[in-house]
């Protein structure tokens, strides 16, 4: 990601990024009210899976510790790590897609595979969260990992995977049977697409850079979508771009004090649901880990640059969602700005990483993208407890 490539002054830039774009599409639903979670479906999705579990650099079976390694664009390592992706999402019976093609780079022809798994292929709209699985190519010996860039974005987006499948399944049942109250959210599925090539091979340019994403946004600008039942809200002449409801991209996540800006209007309201989150979660406590004593409840501080109401679009930095967003797509680019102090060096290992603030980015998406689908964690919940009661009671009746 750059302030594409830091060839002009930064306020230029900004100015230049702030520029009207076509627009092409808008989200099909627009701003609409999140249902709050209860305290009981946002214990359950604070605990369960374990939001670090999957995280934690010192176990070499977590989804980190295998994607952790370097990963240059058409090297074995690259190939190593979108194995381990599509293996997982596989396993989840995720619909999962490996778009491979070959692109020019300063080092001659390069091959490239973005991987795009949907949980429900036939559902008319999704909600995309992104982010790159590559790693940027260092001349030996050095060798960059990416903790932040972006390796912890995508075990986050694996964890999120494994922890909303369950209840995208009842989601999907209550929808068969009848009694899901919300159609048109319910006619919304998540996506996951796992960008390659992200990084420049040299400098940051239109051409050095974003290789997967710019690939992936012009095919879909031009691949009309198949027809089925469940894609009755699109037109007959909808592509597969036109059925991204929202574009939510992560970058530069997992060390500690991070700072978020709201860059476009179109999803301030989006970022405002996000920050929402993450106040009630904040003051329930839910931020409290080990001995960090900086992010319990009362002494945290957001992650967020707060809005105002004279804010405008501010352009942005450049990143994977550009593509996207010139092409209509509503996006919310969650990267911190500044970069973290470890931004492109070789220090930007797992010793970058601040494991209560992991946490915290793993169980505020978990919350998020659980109201935004309008799932029902406390139902998972009841019904565990009743179980336990019945068995209780019933060895209170043999007892008797």
């Amino acid at each position: 990601m750059s302030w594409t490539g830091f060839c002009l002054p930064r306020a230029l830039l900004l100015l230049l990024l702030a520029l009207p774009l076509p627009t092409l599409q808008r989200s099909t639903l627009g701003q609409r009210d999140f249902t709050p979670l209860s305290t009981g479906a946002i214990s359950t999705l604070v605990s369960s899976p374990d939001p670090l579990k999957q995280l934690d650099p010192t176990n070499p079976s977590s989804h980190l510790s295998k994607i952790l390694i370097p990963r240059v664009p058409d090297t074995e390592n690259n190939t190593i790590v979108r194995n381990y992706i599509v293996s997982k999402l596989e396993a989840l019976k995720w619909h999962v897609e490996e778009d491979a093609f070959n692109d020019t780079t300063p080092f001659g022809e390069k091959q490239f595979t973005n991987i795009i798994a949907t949980k429900d292929p036939k559902a008319s709209r999704r909600v995309i969260l992104a982010a790159h699985f590559d790693s940027k190519f260092f001349p030996e010996p050095n060798h960059f990992l990416g903790a932040t860039d972006s390796a912890a974005p995508c075990a986050m987006m694996l964890d999120l995977a494994e922890a909303l499948d369950p209840l995208l399944n009842e989601r999907a049942e209550r929808l068969e049977a009848g009694t899901e109250d919300d159609e048109d959210v319910s006619d919304t599925t998540l996506q996951l697409v796992f960008f390659d090539g992200e990084e420049a091979f040299e400098q940051w340019t239109d051409t050095d850079s974003i290789y997967g994403a710019r690939h992936l946004a012009e095919k879909w600008a031009t691949t009309y979508a198949l027809p089925n039942s469940k894609r009755r809200l699109m037109g007959p002449q909808a592509t597969e771009i036109s059925g991204i409801e929202h574009f939510i991209l992560l970058d530069l996540l997992g060390s500690e004090n991070p700072l978020i800006r709201s860059y476009n209007l179109d999803t301030a309201w989006l970022f405002d649901a996000l920050v929402s989150v993450e106040q009630r979660l904040g003051e329930s406590g839910a931020f409290a880990y080990g001995d960090e004593q900086s992010m319990i409840a009362g002494k945290w501080s957001s992650f967020f640059y707060k809005r105002t109401a004279v804010d405008v679009n501010l352009g942005g930095i450049g990143d994977d969602h550009v593509p996207f967003l010139r092409k209509g797509v509503d996006v919310l680019h969650l990267i911190t700005s500044p970069f973290p102090s470890v931004w492109h060096s070789v220090r930007d290992d797992a010793s970058a990483l601040h494991m209560p603030t992991v946490r915290r980015w793993n169980i505020m998406l978990r919350v998020f993208f659980s109201e935004y689908l309008n799932l029902r964690p406390e139902e998972k919940k009841r019904a565990a407890e009743d179980s336990r009661t019945a068995v209780e009671r019933s060895g209170t009746d043999l007892g008797s």
